[in-house]
């Protein structure tokens, strides 16, 4: 980079590599680390047997035996089996069992790493064996030894060595035994001494415990690293094999040299000079070959074997399936215990003596009027109740009644518990009442349920795959009827034993899940109950003590000044999403800007301001324009004092400082803020003129550089990113104890074999230290491949140096610091190389299998450990780290359904025409896989470097503009087949458009001018053109939102980034803006202002020599020039400071924060990774509705009608298919879903998406505790108000029914009567009817005969003459005429009058003897009863057919 620095643009060389680093080293390379974890999740079951199952962290005690009793029976009989088997005295051993005798041990330990920690080197003429720490080592192995062998005297050597901890002990009291003789101290015998630190891990069971989480299950971790080593072993052969005959090249001569390269490659270390050394000896012919090996090589075991530790540990901290749900509750049940206590600085008015405030009233309560109220007012309720408590009395079993119902009686033994409740308490009528309401629908529900179970039968029919949300519901429809029905109820007849035994079980299941309900309701109950203590015990204080809630103790409670304050304080821009009649979701332009909006408070929103500025007028600073000597720069210091003051005034005045419920000091973000502003306001005041290096000054000057974190406190998602940091501090502890432990031990080693071996002479001739002295002339190269030619007798530049006996400059293992420094250097991975060469070179072959196994024990399973643990801290934070699979799904889906969009497809046109037609080819597949050929294509073309000197970039140009006119013609294609609005609606459309432009804008260019910028532009154009084809394909599709989302939920993380590399970029400015330059601090990289600190501390996170640049700010006199009154003065460094500074800031972000974005890489690859027997609802499903919204929203809005809600479930197919045969009440829980949601109004996408995926899962086992329980109320709900619909619809369709039936008895006995009043009158006036034309009889009775046959099929039991309305006479409605009442005429029996007006009808013109007859028979006044009777018959078969139909209706239902 500092290359391109110098030959580029300064802005190019920073664009490119910085979004190198982030995109490549950040972001891509995690997602391997993702796809390893998913994976290694998938294959977890499979490896189950080979590691078998998780055991806890002590063993039992207790075994059982069979032992033969004093009958000749056999029994189980308990033993210990620690019990002691040794042959000591009882005092001995209980005394060995005593916990006084177990600290004792571990103290002597303690001491025992004290003293070897203590070791140092003191130079070459002590002697060893008058060493005190020899002596020491001596005594402290005789203790040791002693120790072990009263444990065998009082255990026996078989109890002794049962136990894996002390076959660990037995060794190191070997070990150490052997190291203690004199030739073999200080020998690799002291690895068994410095390993007794292993055993102070027994001090905290909280250490003892993770490390077993992590080590325990020692299969996983063993062959992960038996794996390592083999692939190790192998590559390193096959590499001797390869290049051992390769001249000028050592690297690969022998198989240890091999190892090493290979082992080096693997720890990305200098693997480029490896690679290197290794082209440029093979030759140009064998080159690529060797770098594909290389390359794939490093790929392997960087991306994929590093991934596998991670996910090894991963697993290990992974909690079982059946402790997740247990934790949850446990963990609910501690938030409830937390929320009832109120904190301690509120607690501590508990300990004053209450004083309530007195009111002073001006009149008694005597002294008012009491309205007079009517005795019959009252006594009306006081015998209502009494009443009440009578009825209900009555209504309880009792032993001598006998006549109650057998229902009633049924349902009161059901409620026994409950009225046995009631008889304590009579006045609980309104509990009784609804819960028998919820009984009775519940009951009704489940006989629905169990006939359409019945009828749902298909048996001999062909089967058909159920859809998810028919399996769902129909799994919720007997998980209710299960619960609450009776055994007697749920047994039907005719079952076999195998299904009577499955219903048994599965009521002992959910019987267990009811219980389980119960738990989490009172849970529920409990939190509730301690946020209600609270607020009383909050109201209690302010009651009792009146300078509560005061802030600092002047200003009330209600005072006007203090009501300002809060207006002022908590006033925030708040933009209304929902309607507030209908309660729909407002789909505004603007929302996401309305959102930022309203993120922080307008007070907040003016100190974000403020603090930027500030921060803006901080970077201009330097040691060279200090703002004690610049105006310009100390007015942002007065403008962030003045606002601050302002800002704190307020929020004190509103809230109070620290006395109060909602207190500015309430929180660690409170104290920064108190702590960032006195700082500021004393430097202000103070403002030193002269600053001395190391003074207080200085370090007033350093704290000032903590102002970027108060963008901490005001941003809401800065303190969770914050909050997640140290939430988990407790295991990233436990992590460091580990990494320490581990480097005291090697350090420990080191010391003792390598203390003052690792010197040499600067002089390379000189080997003895005796004859290093004096000086020695050294020769000056300006570069490595700088051949100067000499004249002869000429020698090479040089200069005179003094020679010097010292160790290496940037390392040593003199002491325990020192070698605890080199090895947490080496920790990173950087500058490891280095030692392991000098410890070879100096010491000997052999000891550099010492870093080779610190190397593989920190990288491999040290900094994977970080990795896994900030991970697993990040899920807990989160709320993932307890979820079980199921929960985990139900998360991802939530999420995965919360990025899925519509379609902005447009419907193909109706037509078959030429719009049709280019629809029907943009869309096909073929046509996509060609235009993602095309792309890859002209993607090839930027293999080779376009230079306008160069004759191949003109046809390589050429080829480019072809391939864009084809893109321009897929375009406009395109806009052809969806229209221009059409297109204009996907948002790949938009950037497909936006490139092709760009393509058209450089071909005019590009013929126009022909240079390097059109080139240049030209490449740019298709490299754009490349991203286009990851939306074409579904893995890349799935990759790119992995790092997109990634990048998104990740923003504020990146930012506190950096606002942390900013802090510690305007530090690093004080402390080491003047530091001289040397072997890394340079022009390029140096502290000498903000923007050039911020590019070395962006180096430094990278891990790039960033141990170089500390020590070359470590450097101190005489090597540099010192100053005693100002540090801009002087050229040193700051030994203690830089040690301090570096160290924090590489823990902090290369471990910590750069974890949190592999964690959120994780998490967000889960999304969209996962198969199809995993996930709940695959890509084809949601692809599948995302087509059908499509052709429901033709408007291309987002929302819809609530009534088409229901043309869209019924044209859903697949999974999501909803079977109106089958699931009709399922489709009408989910229309009514919709419609309570919105109360009617349009709902969205993602409102109908939502409610299908809670349709769609078992949310038993997918739904967190109080997701589940507002669930369940939720369904519970419709499922009462949809009953409650369909039977009064039923109600209103039999209504409507038996309305119809009377209105058509109306209609017949109408026209009875009518009949009978034509006969009559016929028989008062002859004339009449003989003055009748046979003509027109004739024809009304060949019209009726037409008729008979239409009207004959819609009513069976009655006459078609009497369901004629138009055969009756038009004289008897003449108002001229007498009438006749309908009261005065009785209605004839039903099959008389059939036949009497037959043959009135084909008689009447026979005489007046036919006529006579009928008119005797038709009198009104004989045969009454039997007429009576006869037409009650033909109704009570009217209703009969009715009641028929209606419960054929009923059972619909």
């Amino acid at each position: 980079m500092y290359r391109a620095i110098d030959s580029f643009p300064r802005w190019r060389s920073y664009f490119y590599f910085i979004t190198l680093i982030f995109f490549l080293a950040w972001l891509v390379k995690n997602v391997f680390i993702a796809v390893i974890i998913e994976t290694f999740a998938e294959i977890r079951v499979q490896f189950q047997q080979m590691w078998g199952s998780r055991s806890s962290t002590t063993s039992t005690a207790t075994t059982q035996m069979f032992h033969e009793d004093a009958a000749g029976g056999w029994q189980l009989v308990a033993v210990d089996v620690n019990k002691p088997q040794g042959r000591a005295p009882a005092c001995l051993q209980q005394m060995m069992r005593s916990s006084v005798f177990h600290m004792f041990i571990l103290s002597m330990v303690t001491v025992d790493v004290i003293v070897a920690a203590s070791n140092y080197h003191k130079g070459e003429s002590f002697r060893r064996q008058y060493d005190e720490f020899y002596l020491a080592e001596v005594a402290f192995t005789v203790l040791f030894d002693l120790e072990a062998l009263l444990k065998i005297w009082c255990l026996g050597f078989t109890g002794y060595i049962s136990s894996s901890l002390h076959k660990f002990e037995l060794l190191l009291v070997i070990g150490t035994t052997l190291h203690v003789y004199p030739d073999l101290y200080h020998s690799q015998f002291t690895y068994f001494q410095v390993l007794r630190v292993v055993r102070l891990i027994k001090i905290s069971p909280a250490l003892e415990d993770f490390v077993y989480k992590i080590f325990g299950p020692g299969k996983k971790l063993g062959s992960l690293v038996v794996f390592t080593a083999s692939l190790l072993i192998v590559m390193s052969a096959i590499s001797l094999q390869m290049f051992c005959f390769v001249e000028e090249l050592d690297r690969f001569t022998t198989f240890p040299r091999a190892f090493m390269s290979m082992f080096q490659i693997l720890t990305q270390e200098g693997w480029v000079d490896v690679m290197d050394q290794t082209l440029n000896a093979v030759g140009h012919m064998w080159a690529p070959v060797v770098a594909i090996y290389f390359i794939l090589y490093h790929l392997f075991a960087t991306l994929i074997l590093l991934s596998l530790f991670v996910a090894v540990i991963l697993d290990n901290l992974e909690l079982d399936e059946d402790l997740k749900k247990l934790k949850q509750l446990k963990q609910s049940e501690a938030n409830a215990d937390t929320k009832e206590k109120l904190p301690l600085r509120l607690r501590i008015f508990e300990k004053f003596p209450n004083r309530p405030q007195m009111v002073k009233i001006s009149k008694l309560p005597s002294d008012f009027t009491v309205p007079k109220i009517r005795e019959s007012f009252m006594k009306q309720f006081i015998d209502r109740q009494q009443q009440d408590t009578c009825c209900l009395l009555r209504s309880l079993p009792s032993t001598s009644s006998s006549s109650c119902d057998h229902s009633k009686r049924s349902a009161i033994e059901d409620n026994k518990y409950i009225d046995q409740k009631l008889r304590k308490s009579v006045f609980s009528i309104r509990a009784r009442n609804l819960l028998e309401k919820e009984t009775a629908v519940t009951k009704i529900l489940r006989a629905c349920t169990r006939q359409r179970m019945l009828s749902g039968s298909f048996e001999g029919q062909p089967a058909k795959e159920r859809s998810i949300l028919s399996v769902q519901h129909h799994i919720r429809q007997e998980r209710r009827s299960l619960r609450h029905g009776s055994n007697s109820q749920r047994i039907s007849r005719g079952k076999s034993l195998e299904t009577l035994t499955q219903d048994h079980s599965n009521t002992v299941r959910y019987r267990n899940a009811q219980r389980e309900d119960s738990e989490i309701k009172m849970i529920q109950e409990k939190k509730e109950q301690a946020e209600m203590k609270r607020k009383v015990q909050e109201e209690e204080l302010r009651e009792n003590h009146p300078y509560f809630d005061k802030p600092l103790f002047i200003v009330g409670r209600e005072h006007r000044f203090r009501n300002f304050c809060r207006v002022v304080v908590r006033a925030r821009f708040n933009a209304s999403k929902t309607d507030p009649v209908t309660g729909a979701v407002k789909n505004t332009k603007y929302h996401q800007l309305y959102d930022l909006l309203g993120l922080v408070t307008y007070l907040d929103w003016v100190m974000i301001i403020v603090t930027i500025c500030s921060c803006i007028s901080m970077m201009f600073e330097s040691p060279f324009r200090r703002v004690m000597h610049a105006p310009t720069l100390q007015i942002a210091e007065y403008v962030f004092v003045i606002f601050m003051s302002i800002e704190l005034n307020l929020k004190i005045m509103a809230d109070g400082l620290f006395f109060t419920p909602t207190a500015v000091i309430r929180d660690f973000g409170g104290v920064m803020d108190i702590f960032i502003y006195l700082v500021s306001l004393i430097f202000l005041c103070w403002m030193p003129q002269n600053v001395p290096a190391e003074s207080g000054a200085q370090l007033l000057m350093v704290l000032r550089c903590l102002r970027p974190l108060r963008i901490f406190k005001l941003v809401p998602q800065m303190r969770k990113v914050v909050r997640e940091l140290f939430s988990g501090f407790k295991e990233i502890f436990l992590v460091s104890i580990l990494l320490l432990t581990l480097m005291l031990v090697f350090a420990s080693f080191g010391v003792q074999l390598f203390a003052g071996k690792l010197a040499k002479c600067n002089d390379p001739n000189i080997i003895r230290r005796e004859d290093c002295n004096g000086i020695f002339r050294i020769n000056v190269s300006v570069s490595k491949n700088l051949n100067l030619k000499l004249r002869p007798g000429e020698k090479k530049p040089g200069f005179w140096v003094p020679r010097v006996w010292a160790n290496p400059r940037n390392f040593n293992f003199d002491n325990v610091g020192n070698a605890m420094l080199a090895l947490f250097e080496v920790l990173s991975l950087k500058g490891w190389v280095e030692v392991r060469d000098v410890i070879i070179h100096r010491v000997g072959p052999m000891h550099g299998i010492y870093i080779h196994v610190f190397v593989f024990l920190g990288c491999m399973i040290g900094l994977t450990l970080f990795v896994g643990v900030v991970i697993a801290n990040f899920n807990e934070n989160k709320g993932t780290a307890l979820l079980t699979v199921d929960q985990r799904r139900w998360e991802d889906l939530k999420s995965r359904l919360k990025i899925a969009q519509p379609l902005h497809l447009p419907p193909r046109p109706d037509n078959d025409g030429f719009r049709a037609k280019m629809y029907d080819i943009t869309q096909h597949p073929f046509f996509k896989r060609t235009i993602a050929l095309l792309v890859l294509a002209q993607s090839v073309l930027l293999s080779v470097k376009w230079d306008v000197e160069d004759p191949v970039t003109v046809p390589l140009a050429t080829m480019s503009v072809v391939f864009t006119f084809i893109f321009v013609l897929e375009v406009t294609m395109k806009i052809i087949a969806m229209s221009p609005a059409g297109f204009w609606q996907s948002r790949r459309n938009r950037y497909d458009l936006l490139v092709t432009s760009l393509g058209v804008v450089w071909v005019v260019l590009h013929f126009a001018l022909l240079n390097a910028y059109t080139y240049m532009m030209g490449a740019c154009v298709i490299v754009f053109r490349f991203f286009s084809i990851c939306g074409k394909h579904v893995t890349l599709k799935m990759l790119l939102l992995t790092v997109v989302v990634s990048m998104y939920k990740s923003f504020f993380i990146i930012v506190g980034m950096f606002l942390l590399l900013l802090c510690y970029a305007f530090a690093g400015v004080v402390l080491f803006g003047t530091v001289k330059y040397g072997e890394n601090i340079n022009r390029h990289a140096n502290f000498s202002s903000a923007g050039k600190a911020i590019t070395v501390l962006f180096r430094i996170v990278t891990g790039e020599d960033w141990n170089k640049i500390m020590h070359d700010c470590m450097v101190q006199p005489p090597f540099c020039t010192p100053d005693e009154f100002t540090y801009w003065a002087t050229d040193c460094g700051n030994y203690a400071g830089a040690l301090m500074y570096f160290c924090s800031f590489y823990v902090i972000i290369a471990y910590i924060m750069l974890n949190l974005l592999v964690a959120i890489i994780v998490e967000n690859f889960s999304l969209f990774y996962s198969t199809e027997e995993d996930q709940l609802l695959s890509y084809n499903d949601l692809r599948h509705f995302q087509i059908i919204w499509n052709m429901v929203d033709d408007k291309r809005e987002g929302v819809i009608p609530t009534f088409r809600v229901k043309f869209l479930l019924r044209l859903l197919r697949g999974r999501l298919e909803v079977d109106l045969d089958k699931d009709k009440l399922l489709f009408k829980h989910m229309c009514y879903e919709m419609e309570r949601l919105h109360n009617g109004g349009d709902v969205t996408f993602h409102d109908v998406l939502s409610m299908l995926s809670y349709r769609s899962v078992d949310i038993r086992k997918s739904l967190q505790l109080e997701e589940l329980l507002a669930r369940e109320q939720l369904e519970y709900t419709i499922e009462e108000e949809v009953a409650k619909q369909t039977i009064r619809m039923w109600l209103k369709k039999c209504l409507k029914r038996i309305r119809a039936k009377q209105q058509q008895s109306c209609s017949i006995i109408h026209s009875l009567r009518e009949s009978q009043q034509q006969e009559l009158s016929r028989f008062l006036n002859p004339p009449s009817i003989e003055t009748t034309q046979p003509s027109e009889d004739m024809n009304a009775n060949s019209q009726d005969n037409n008729m008979q046959p239409e009207t004959s099929s819609q009513q069976q039991l009655l006459s078609p003459t009497l369901s004629d309305r138009g055969g009756s006479r038009q004289d008897s409605t003449d108002p001229g005429k007498p009438q006749r009442k309908f009261g005065q005429w009785r209605l004839p029996s039903a099959p008389k009058p059939i036949s009497h007006s037959v043959s009135s009808v084909n008689l009447r013109f026979a005489g007046r003897t036919t006529m006579k007859s009928v008119v005797c028979k038709m009198n009104p006044m004989t045969d009454t009863a039997s007429c009576g009777s006869e037409v009650k018959k033909w109704w009570t078969r009217q209703l009969t057919v009715e009641s028929d139909e209606s419960s054929d209706d009923l059972l619909d239902v």
